[in-house]
């Protein structure tokens, strides 16, 4: 059974390989883009349209049939666009933690937008640009990111496989980051406003899980995902990256909810 996953912003989808090979022991044939919003033909625009068309783009070229979906954060917000605009190409949708954003958080992110002030309300900022984007080896990319407390709650598989997928050769023998800062702090920049405008306009099962600490949302957005979009809300231990952080379990828990569970 074909599976379409989409990754978090900053987050290659390949280093999301332990979670895929336990879906794949679920009867699941994982299919992805690696890094979102790194084609120039489909450039980050304002509530990302463009990586929605990008999306749809990957989905006519390797599906025939509708595909259970499942996004995290930013790959969640692109599916549920991407399930409005062409709902045939999708059985279920399954989101996970992603900011799908009710009126009142919308409003704050619209505000935000129009006065300069949305980098300071997501998690990229200005550091973004500033991150440090050149190692020497793999090895050495493992070391610095195990030092950052984000990431002690990671899987130690996923850390090493975000070592490894998540950069490549630099060109001078070293190590720098897949997902290019300057598109990760473009996508930040440009957060959807609009999800609530989608209301009554989902035909595609949705399941959303939260994560249990530290969410991408709040009560009230669930409570506009259970009204408005038919949404079924379960919660996940972990913070807003646990399926980096639980892949096992985060894998299982999609089987079972796909399964009707």
């Amino acid at each position: 059974m074909k599976l379409h996953f989409g990754h978090a912003n900053s987050f290659p989808a390949s280093i999301y390989r332990k979670l895929h090979q336990r879906l794949g022991e679920h009867g699941y044939e994982v299919g992805y883009l690696d890094a979102i919003g790194h084609d120039p033909a489909y450039p980050v625009t304002d509530c990302w349209p463009r990586l929605v068309d990008e999306t749809l783009a990957y989905m006519d070229a390797h599906y025939r049939e509708p595909v259970l979906a499942v996004g995290h954060s930013l790959g969640g917000a692109i599916l549920f666009m991407a399930a409005i605009r062409e709902p045939q190409r999708f059985r279920r949708l399954i989101v996970l933690d992603s900011p799908l954003l009710g009126p009142r958080s919308a409003l704050v992110i619209w505000l935000a937008k129009r006065l300069g002030f949305i980098q300071q309300l997501t998690p990229g900022g200005t550091g973004t640009l500033r991150r440090r984007d050149n190692w020497a080896s793999v090895e050495s990319v493992y070391d610095f990111f195990a030092r950052k407390p984000v990431f002690n709650r990671w899987d130690e598989d996923c850390l090493r496989d975000y070592a490894q997928f998540g950069t490549v050769d630099n060109g001078a023998g070293g190590r720098c980051l897949k997902f290019r800062p300057a598109v990760e702090h473009a996508i930040y920049e440009t957060l959807p406003h609009d999800a609530w405008f989608q209301r009554g306009k989902l035909t595609v099962p949705l399941d959303y899980v939260v994560a249990a600490q530290g969410s991408a949302v709040r009560p009230h957005d669930l409570a506009f995902m259970r009204r408005h979009l038919a949404a079924r809300v379960v919660s996940q231990p972990g913070s807003h990256l646990f399926p980096l952080e639980h892949p096992l379990a985060t894998a299982d828990l999609i089987a079972r909810l796909a399964a009707g569970g």
